[in-house]
């Protein structure tokens, strides 16, 4: 109950903090509006408000252009075919004079052209007036008023319909140091009547625009986020606890690969809660097994005279042993999965150190265990918990051997590797289960009477262990025939064999 209302308190406190928050269907799709109506509004700012100040800016730009390119050929023998180009391709009258008003170039492609309007003394006032500014003059005016000389003082009237012109001059030097006026002349024609055009076919391009922009809006909004609310609704009931759900899969790839790896970790989650609730399950009976036992034979030994014997004594401890190795191989386990664990690495004689486990097994036992091997062999590794390694697969095999009571140790060498294998002659296990044996108390047959005797664990021990060294192992099994278990780890020289012999034995 107190776990329930912790979780009601969580979600109501989510509840309250994400409420006032947009959700994405609404977000992206104002977003997209937003976005649409921006540049609605840029096109009529640009193309209404700033149209005749960027068609004069273009224009003025073209005209102290070609103004540039003449005066850097002035001296070029193609002057003329140069002029007629500029003056076609710009729309630009151009005159070329000396100082005292005489044409040396005259290239007319406007029509009523301002310039070629002046006579000689005109064209020499012009000349005075650009060599007092400097050498270069612009004056723009409207061509209403039909001036034909810059500078009058009189007053030019004030119309915005009508077109105007531009006079550019400039003074340049010729190699023979003769002095030239170039006049330029064009026309910038007045927009009203185009930018009324323009709003209205703005006008209806935005209605246009609108409408698209509002259907494109909800369409994309709902494509993107509808698996992704899929997916959050699926993701709360994850979090209830429920991993059967499925996560959509479909959408754009990011938000696919999302549902695949959200399907993903539900599986694995449920694979987690059902080895969390066998763990819990297994750990409660091996632990009260051995603990009803013990005091079961404790109680009698008081009650009854007489049932004091070695034997009773014998079973409490055999069942305290039996609790003392279950509740030390799960503090192993957990501190190796943890990393609490640090190996401790040095060359040992391999083949010696099975020799003497084994040679432990057959003065307790009556199983018939043997071992064989072409040579000793020296590995790198931690001793210790290599010979725990073998300790479990070969208490795993005499759990399982059939009624002969036979286990088989072989030790072989391939590509610089030592394989140490344990047979045993029992029922075999199902391939499809062989996969799941090193999970901790996973039970092939949860009748056989390894749930009795052993703890479950041991697989799970060499798993970690043999992880830990980077070495390789496997099982290989056959019903009917039995299991053959293995691991390698990697061979060190002959000269390192011989020489850690001697720590080897001191390390026993």
């Amino acid at each position: 109950m107190k776990f329930e209302s912790l979780l009601k308190q969580m979600k109501d406190r989510l509840r309250e903090r994400f409420s006032n928050r947009i959700g994405i269907k609404w977000g992206l799709f104002s977003g997209f509006a937003a976005f649409a109506a921006i540049i609605l509004v840029m096109l009529w700012v640009f193309q209404i408000m700033f149209l005749g100040s960027f068609y004069k800016f273009i224009k003025v730009s073209d005209i102290k252009n070609s103004a540039q390119t003449i005066e850097r050929n002035i001296n070029s023998d193609d002057l003329s075919t140069l002029i007629q180009n500029i003056a076609r391709d710009n729309q630009i009258c151009i005159i070329v004079s000396d100082e005292y008003g005489d044409l040396f170039y005259s290239e007319d492609a406007l029509p009523n052209c301002v310039i070629h309007r002046l006579n000689g003394l005109q064209r020499a006032f012009i000349y005075e007036i650009t060599r007092r500014n400097g050498g270069v003059y612009f004056e723009q005016f409207p061509e209403d008023n039909m001036r034909t000389v810059p500078n009058w003082d009189q007053q030019i009237p004030e119309n915005p319909d009508s077109p105007e012109s531009m006079i550019y001059t400039f003074i340049t030097e010729r190699e023979n140091g003769k002095h030239l006026l170039v006049l330029l002349n064009s026309t910038i024609s007045p927009v009203g009547s185009t930018v009324q055009t323009l709003r209205v076919q703005l006008t209806w391009i935005t209605v246009i625009m609108l409408i698209l922009a509002f259907f494109l809006a909800l369409f994309l909004s709902r494509r993107i986020s509808g698996p992704i609310i899929k997916i959050n609704s699926s993701a709360k009931v994850l979090a209830q606890g429920n991993y059967d759900v499925q996560f959509a899969e479909n959408g754009y790839r990011e938000i696919a690969e999302l549902g695949a790896t959200l399907n993903y970790a539900a599986k694995e989650l449920s694979k987690v809660e059902t080895l969390r609730r066998d763990l819990i399950a297994n750990v409660s009976h091996d632990l009260r097994t051995p603990l009803t036992m013990i005091t079961g034979y404790a109680e009698v030994m008081r009650d009854l005279p007489g049932e004091n014997t070695p034997e009773n004594v014998q079973v409490i401890i055999d069942e305290a042993n039996r609790l003392t190795t279950l509740v030390n191989d799960m503090l192993d386990l957990s501190k190796m999965q943890a990393g609490a664990q640090k190996l401790s690495p040095s060359f040992f004689d391999l083949t010696e150190s099975v020799r003497d486990i084994l040679g432990r097994y057959n003065k307790l036992t009556d199983y018939h265990i043997s071992f064989t091997a072409d040579r000793d062999v020296t590995v790198y590794a931690d001793e210790l918990k290599i010979s725990q390694v073998v300790y479990n697969l070969v208490n795993n095999a005499i759990t399982y051997t059939g009624e002969d009571k036979v286990v088989r140790l072989r030790q072989t060498e391939h590509d610089g590797k030592v394989r140490i294998e344990v047979r045993d002659t029992g029922e075999g296990i199902e391939q499809d289960k062989l996969k799941d044996i090193w999970e901790r108390y996973y039970k092939v047959d949860k009748a056989h009477k390894r749930a009795q005797i052993g703890t479950g664990l041991g697989l799970s021990i060499v798993k970690t262990i043999l992880d830990m060294h980077g070495g390789a192992y496997g099982v290989q099994s056959e019903q009917g025939v039995g299991s053959t278990f293995w691991f390698e780890l990697d061979v060190q020289g002959d000269s390192v064999v011989e020489a850690s012999k001697p720590l080897s034995n001191v390390s026993r």
